[in-house]
């Protein structure tokens, strides 16, 4: 007897689907290894680096620390509850933007989505690429082409062996933190760092902006991990295990990164991997470290690589009307972006601890608005009624372009301009602030007041009920000759 093909689907290593709706039948995996999986995505060089830019840009260790555990809260709180989204929905997140902006206009925020994905995946791979050329003794253009062939083989393989790959990262994280740790703790007096204050609130609002920034910048693509888990799966527990994973590993490595900073000084930049294995010694155990640096690298770097295809496939579906992507066209999305993620990072090699700081703050004037705009539509205006089949109908329930959340997203993104610091751009309000960036909380509150206050009034039609696609209800019915309805729940 024939297996049915979403059985098939569902014991595949190589994922079958890529932007569709995930059926019933195919929906699998537990709450605890959306743990492990954010917990060994922030293990990792990149979050030790972002800490570090704490202190490198001129906060103590101590409020650094308060900063940026502040930050995590707020920012994983909003990750979260993005998170939380993919059990419902059982879509990856960008295509519940059409909401908001409608079917061709989700294309402004994923345009930007993409461009994001390419600058992690950019300052990731010279991270990785220095741990890879320490480890095989090569220099470092050719470990960041190693690495970028093992992200495009991951890639390809998709959901389940990215979760496979964030479990072995997890632990393999943990024991190389606890030793880097225990190595930092025995050889350096960290009471007299910590006892060493100086507060400035333009430092300490950086700090929470980094790691807000950190946590906000997965808000596009969380959801892409938890939409295969069970549609019985708890709201709630999704945004925990998915909140606490990233939390925990985020400000464990930023910790770790502010601590680093404060001992190394100037040497740190340019030297963000030899220095931090140095730390924890030499030769086989250098080796190993290395090797944890690189492996830790290559979960992150693959969910920007998933997620990168992901959005560029959401945007050529927007136009085509469906969301069946080829496996050539797969293919094709996976190499452009990987590969145009490597030309960067060659590129920008010898400058990434600049560029990279200027990077990561610049992007929260596009995505706080966005996620904004996307949790209070989904928790507060539709309040989790999305009618599935028309996400992918440019002459649906949603049409084409939807006014009202373009302009407040557009309105959300300029209002922050006075207030932003970055090394691309000054706002004017800044230097009367005391040379501080709030650009982020305006850009998180305001739009959020404001596009809840006018969709309210001005909103597409609101389904009663959560409509899913046709093909769930024929999976699961009988036939009897009767026209299949949309199904609901």
């Amino acid at each position: 007897m024939a297996v049915p093909d979403d059985r098939v689907a569902n014991k595949s290593l190589i994922e079958r689907r890529s932007i569709d709706y995930i059926p019933d039948g195919e929906r699998h995996g537990r709450l605890f290894s959306q743990f492990t999986l954010w917990l060994g995505a922030n293990l990792q060089i990149t979050a030790i680096v972002t800490g570090a830019l704490a202190v490198v840009l001129g906060g103590d260790v101590f409020w650094s620390l308060v900063g940026l555990l502040f930050g995590q809260l707020l920012g994983g709180g909003v990750m979260a509850l993005h998170a939380a989204q993919g059990p419902k929905l059982c879509l990856p997140q960008m295509i519940s933007s059409r909401v908001q902006f409608g079917v061709y206009g989700a294309v402004i925020p994923l345009v930007l989505v993409c461009l994001m994905y390419i600058g992690f995946s950019a300052s990731g791979s010279v991270l990785a690429g220095q741990a890879v050329a320490q480890l095989i003794h090569v220099q470092d253009w050719q470990g960041i082409l190693i690495f970028a062939a093992l992200i495009v083989v991951a890639t390809i393989f998709g959901y389940r062996v990215i979760h496979v790959i964030g479990r072995v990262a997890s632990v393999i994280g943990i024991i190389a933190f606890v030793y880097l740790f225990g190595a930092l703790l025995a050889g350096n007096d960290i009471g007299a760092l910590l006892g060493n204050k100086h507060f400035s609130l333009a430092s300490f609002l950086l700090a929470i902006s980094l790691s807000a920034s950190w946590q906000i910048a997965f808000g596009p693509y969380v959801a892409d991990y938890s939409r295969y888990l069970p549609r019985s799966t708890s709201a709630v527990k999704t945004f925990w295990a998915v909140g606490l994973g990233s939390i925990i590993g985020a400000q464990a490595s930023m910790v770790f990164g502010v601590f680093a900073a404060a001992l190394a000084g100037k040497s740190f930049a340019h030297h963000e991997v030899s220095f931090i294995v140095s730390l924890g010694g030499t030769g086989v155990v250098a080796a190993l470290l290395y090797f944890s640096v690189a492996f830790g690298k290559v979960t992150i770097t693959t969910l920007n690589a998933y997620g990168s295809f992901m959005s560029i496939a959401t945007i050529v579906s927007g136009f085509r009307g469906n969301r069946h992507i080829s496996s050539g066209l797969r293919l094709t999305y996976i190499f452009a972006m990987v590969g145009i993620a490597t030309l960067l990072a060659l590129a920008g090699k010898d400058s990434f601890l600049k560029d990279f700081s200027a990077f990561i703050l610049f992007l929260l004037a596009f995505f706080t608005p966005w996620s904004a705009i996307n949790l209070v539509d989904f928790y507060c205006v539709t309040k989790e009624r999305y009618d599935i089949p028309a996400l992918s109908d440019p002459n649906g329930r949603y049409g084409r372009w939807n006014w009202v959340g373009i302009g407040v997203y557009v309105f959300g993104v300029l209002i922050q301009m006075p207030f932003i610091s970055t090394q691309f751009y000054t706002g004017p309000l800044v230097l009367p602030l005391g040379d501080t960036d709030i650009s982020w909380i305006i850009g998180l509150v305001v739009p959020a007041a404001v596009y809840y206050l006018i969709a309210k009034k001005w909103h597409s039609a609101i389904p009663d009920r959560l409509i899913l696609p046709e093909a769930t209800q024929a999976a699961q019915t009988p036939k009897t000759g009767s026209r299949t309805q949309p199904a609901m729940n």
